[in-house]
């Protein structure tokens, strides 16, 4: 069986060559797609977009026709070397020098990732569980679904069946006359010698002619459009809570790892849920509900105690997230540090208020760098840990480097999904 695809190439979607080639220079695709999103803004993750890789990733392997035979070859000038002397490779590799002279780059070969393409770049590496949708919002998004057939409607929507249905019915019950008895009474005329029988003929295919104009195949009162009615319908739909501490002991470098690691749970999230919104909460000795832009870059001074943005957060969930309605997941950055004094605080407030209506809460302890271990004894580390033996959705991890959020993020939600639980 030969089987021969003669459709045209659909709008929107991956051709084979396309998907070959992200295949083919998946890695250094997976590269530009990492580097791309250190620019930016969490939400903005999902649009996909433009991306560049060096021009030399772009080639195809292909075959080349060698030589035939066995050659040899005589050189001129040769003082070293004797027949069967084995060439020693030259410093510094093999390969083309590259055009245009000392300092000059290589062109960059740029084209458009769709959004699907770009976060299985992104996630390729993660294998991520489910995170089931315990609770469905109440109905406020509107789903169309069929409500019978109306006189009017667009064109698209024409319920061809239905219309043809009505027509064969009126043209029966008014009995309009059929083509083939016409065709037949013709035949006889053509047939017939005598003049009366004829015209007599005539005059009754003239009859059924005229019947046939006033009663058409199909008429404007046949035409029916299947109609839709938008009914509300239940959306599963998250809220994400980032809380960090920005007090002078957070460092750029402990933002940066903060925001990847809130970049891949939302992204996580909008793969889960329909609806997701974001709140950011920084604090110091205080807390305050800021946009984005201030979160991650607008510098503060003070002390800490993360009690603040945790009583933020529940006023805010008593305001605007109900429980019942939302999915609440909070994410928590920090150095570890808090006061003393806020430690009892803090842990009345993620007891009573926070743990009891999260599906999830990740602690994520940042540090200055690879090189320099985190301190597993910090202030909010031990506090923690000792909250975390009654509460299963309460999850820690210490991250100092960028190239571990993706390990940590994904050990977090695979040891989970081990277990049997969900967020």
């Amino acid at each position: 069986m030969h089987i021969v695809d003669r459709r045209l190439n659909p709008g929107g979607k991956s051709l084979e060559n396309r998907q070959r080639f992200l295949r083919r220079a998946k890695a250094l695709v997976q590269k530009a797609v990492y580097e791309s999103t250190q620019g930016r803004d969490i939400q903005d993750i999902l649009k996909g977009g433009e991306i560049s890789i060096p021009i030399g990733g772009t080639e195809e392997p292909h075959f080349r026709r060698g030589p035939a035979g066995k050659h040899e070859h005589v050189l001129p000038g040769n003082k070293t070397f004797v027949e069967g002397d084995i060439l020693p490779r030259p410093d510094g590799g093999s390969g083309r020098p590259r055009e245009g002279g000392e300092g000059s780059g290589e062109d960059a070969f740029r084209f458009v990732l769709t959004r699907d393409e770009f976060l299985d770049m992104f996630l390729d590496d993660l294998e991520l569980p489910d995170l089931a949708k315990k609770r469905l919002a109440t109905s406020e998004q509107p789903n169309p679904v069929r409500a019978g057939y109306s006189v009017n409607g667009s064109p698209s929507n024409l319920a061809i069946n239905r219309t043809m249905r009505r027509a064969m019915m009126r043209r029966v019950a008014l009995h309009r006359p059929k083509p083939e008895t016409i065709a037949h009474l013709l035949e006889e005329i053509a047939e017939s010698t005598d003049d009366e029988r004829r015209s007599a003929l005539e005059a009754e295919v003239e009859a059924l002619e005229s019947k046939v104009r006033r009663i058409p195949y199909i008429d404007p009162i046949d035409i029916r459009y299947r109609r839709f009615e938008n009914e509300p319908k239940p959306v599963a739909q998250a809220v994400m809570f980032c809380l960090m501490d920005v007090s002078g002991s957070m460092s750029e470098h402990m933002k940066d790892l903060a925001k990847r690691f809130y970049m891949l749970l939302y992204i996580f999230l909008t793969r889960q849920y329909r609806r997701v919104e974001i709140v950011f909460i920084r604090h110091t000795d205080t807390a305050e509900e800021v946009d984005e832009e201030t979160f991650f870059r607008s510098p503060a001074t003070g002390g800490t105690q993360v009690s603040s943005a945790l009583e933020a957060m529940r006023r805010i969930v008593a305001a605007r997230y109900p429980p019942s309605d939302w999915n609440i997941y909070a994410a928590q950055a920090s150095d570890g540090d808090n006061a003393y004094s806020d430690n009892a605080a803090t842990s009345t407030l993620l007891t009573e208020s926070i743990l009891p209506v999260c599906q999830y809460f990740a602690y994520l302890e940042v540090g200055e760098g690879r090189s320099s271990a985190i301190s597993s004894g910090t202030a909010l580390w031990s506090l923690y840990e000792r909250v975390q033996s009654g509460w299963p959705v309460l999850s820690m991890r210490k991250v100092s480097d960028r190239s571990q959020i993706y390990p940590v993020f994904h050990d977090l939600f695979q040891r989970r999904s081990a277990e049997g639980k969900v967020g």
